[in-house]
């Protein structure tokens, strides 16, 4: 009897001490597991297959460590470094919640497990928006290492808590939406890139159908190529690749775009240290990509890259020598007497942190920069600034806010000209794959950037075809008699669009070899939000008896004298003559109907005249020039609205000879 009792009593002391003995580190050997030498076989070669991932040094490949190490696990799953190492995989693929799981019990198995992984769990705590719970982790990792930091800066990690911690007080109102099937992949998309009037996307993916169909050796992905999806009535079209002229058979990432989508510039990591290169729309189609220049590309890292909105200034991003740490935003100017690129110029120690800046983007706007940071105010990785331009200044930059910007990397982020749209690569719980292009819709006026701007955008076309054609936009503030910029339409379709800030008067002169000129100009108010102006031109051949009234000529009422903002479009007329020495031309001044006929005939002829000799003072030949006054006999429009009085009181040249 008293050894029945004593054996019930040990039975029941070993099965309460089962629990106790699971919870303990139990090594892959056949001391733990005596009874299962096959299974303890194949779940070594599944480590091991694991480690191979695991201890090569790439993260991009601990994801493909996962299938081993959750095998393994599957017979053992009471091993520390076992837990560790799945808990840091599940971070580094973007699952927080199962990376907790296994990082906590890697600690709770045995506390020595790794001093990392004491970090890592920080770091989850930090991706998963739990601030205190991260410094705590934080800080014990600290007294563990002493000053000696194998995984990352751990005060740096601290001090992004506090700052995430601060900017979640203040979120801001946005919806964020995945762009949809259409657009992203199984496969990781980034780096969108988009028209000033979202008319256009170029993404950059790695999915099965690349240019060379092949994957990377160091990270088993698909080799980068650029695609590229059409807006139409609100929705983007199946996304298309780019082509064999700008994607190859390696990496071709996409780095930036002009706003009005002509220029691309395109990432090539294999090109030294990795360059930026680019290519040009002509006729509908890229060009090869080209080098920008030595002041450009060095044989240091030069990645993201982007244009001011009148094309004179770009920026980029690179680690060159000089710089204020790692990765800096640097610009230069276009030298339009050289044809080149200038010398680069660092962007100073307000924009660039000790840390690494990245994915550079200008808003059309033309004085709003954004970029991505690990340093300033980041609540972790990269996150998205802005910086504006006060009077040639950066001004200090300020985080966008969460829930755009998280404790993860957030780069790439451009936005439209209206600004209600923002686009960005992430990774959320409705991802196709990895990461995917989201686009943000700010929900309130108070969080939406201010666009105080113009889109003009068009379609020029031969006025006697109709068919689309190539000109030239020239652009110049009427006011400051200064030239912005010069743009092309695109000959294939005749599209173009240009960005231009509010607050100054523009005159537009479009033109092309063997046509008349057509001019207007745009008086872009100050008090404007945005507005987005069509002006579509067709082009008159230039032919004997063709005229073109010059809208860009301004009187004060009852004035014959020229008023200064009018030169410019005198000088490209004079121009006009200067490149075609056998044209011949007649000056005519028109009014409308309000007034004394006879003082209006003398007013728009005294108008037509003070013109002509403009042009002489310009070099041309009076014995090429005519002038006559009509008055209000040819009226374009019925003179019965102000606004058609106004577009009748007008100067016109037409062709007598060419």
């Amino acid at each position: 009897m008293r050894f029945a009792i004593l054996l019930c009593f040990i039975i029941s002391t070993s099965f309460l001490r089962l629990p106790s003995l699971h919870a303990q580190d139990l090594p892959f050997s056949e001391r733990f597991f005596p009874n299962s030498p096959d299974s303890l076989k194949n779940a070594q070669i599944e480590l091991q297959n694991g480690d191979d991932y695991f201890y090569s040094g790439n993260t991009a490949i601990y994801k493909f460590a996962i299938q081993h190490y959750e095998s393994a696990n599957k017979f053992n799953h009471y091993n520390a470094s076992l837990n560790y190492k799945l808990g840091v995989c599940y971070l580094m693929a973007h699952q927080k919640d199962l990376a907790l799981t296994h990082l906590q019990k890697a600690i709770e198995l045995n506390p020595e497990v790794e001093s990392e992984a004491y970090y890592y769990l920080g770091l989850t705590y930090q991706m998963m928006l739990r601030w205190d719970e991260a410094i705590t982790q934080y800080f014990h990792y600290g007294e563990l290492v002493k000053g000696t930091e194998p995984v990352g800066n751990v005060n740096r990690r601290i001090e992004e808590c506090r700052n995430g911690k601060e900017i979640l007080m203040k979120p801001v109102r946005v919806k964020i939406e995945n762009l949809g099937a259409t657009i992203n992949s199984k496969g990781p998309e980034y780096t969108p890139l988009i028209t000033a009037d979202e008319s256009a996307l170029f993404f950059t993916s790695r999915r099965p159908g690349s240019t060379g169909d092949e994957t990377d050796i160091d990270d088993l992905e698909y080799y980068e190529d650029i695609y590229t999806s059409e807006k139409i009535n609100g929705q983007w079209t199946v996304a298309k690749n780019l082509g064999p002229t700008v994607n190859t058979p390696l990496h071709d990432a996409g780095a930036g775009l002009s706003t009005d989508g002509q220029i691309l510039f395109v990432f090539k990591g294999g090109r030294n240290n990795g360059d930026i290169l680019i290519s040009n729309k002509n006729k509908g189609d890229w060009s090869i990509p080209v080098d920008p220049g030595k002041y450009i590309n060095t044989k240091y890292h030069e990645s993201s890259a982007c244009l001011s909105p009148d094309k004179s200034t770009l920026y980029f991003s690179s680690d060159r020598p000089g710089g204020y740490g790692g990765r800096d935003l640097y610009n230069s100017q276009w030298d339009s007497t050289k044809k080149i690129w200038g010398p680069a110029v660092n962007m100073g120690k307000v924009v660039n942190s000790e840390y690494d800046e990245e994915g550079v983007y200008m808003h059309p706007i033309g004085n709003t920069l954004y970029f991505s940071s690990k340093g300033h105010t980041s609540m972790g990785g990269y996150d998205v600034f802005y910086s504006t331009l006060l009077n040639g200044n950066w001004q200090k930059p300020l985080n966008v806010g969460y829930p755009v910007n998280t404790p993860d990397d957030d780069v790439y982020f451009v936005i439209s000209a209206n600004s209600d749209h923002a686009y960005y690569a992430t990774v959320k719980d409705d991802t196709f794959g990895e990461t995917d292009l989201y686009r943000i819709t700010y929900l309130a006026e108070a969080d939406k950037p201010i666009s105080r701007m113009m889109v003009l955008k068009g379609m020029i076309t031969d006025a006697t075809t109709d068919l689309p054609m190539a000109a030239t936009i020239e652009i110049v503030d009427l006011n400051k008699q200064e030239h912005i910029g010069n743009y092309s339409s695109d000959s294939k379709t005749g599209k173009y669009l240009i960005s231009l800030p509010a607050g100054k008067k523009y005159g537009a002169f479009v033109y092309s070899k063997g046509y008349l000129f057509e001019s207007t100009y745009f008086d872009v108010a100050d008090s404007i939000t945005y507005v987005e102006n069509i002006y579509d031109v067709a082009l008159k051949p230039m032919e004997t008896g063709s005229d073109v009234v010059l809208t860009n000529i301004f009187f004060d009422s009852g004035s014959p004298e020229i008023k200064k903002e009018s030169e410019p479009v005198l000088k490209d007329l004079a121009k006009i003559m200067t490149d075609n020495p056998t044209l011949t031309i007649e000056i005519s001044g028109h009014t409308d109907n309000e007034g004394d006929d006879k003082l209006n005939l003398k007013l728009s002829e005294n108008r037509a005249k003070n013109v002509v000799e403009f042009m002489i003072a310009q070099g041309i030949s009076k014995e090429r020039l005519s002038y006559k006054g009509y008055g209000e006999t040819k009226p374009l429009f019925p003179n019965n609205t102000p606004e058609n009085r106004m577009k009748n009181r007008r100067i016109e040249f037409k062709v007598n000879s060419k």
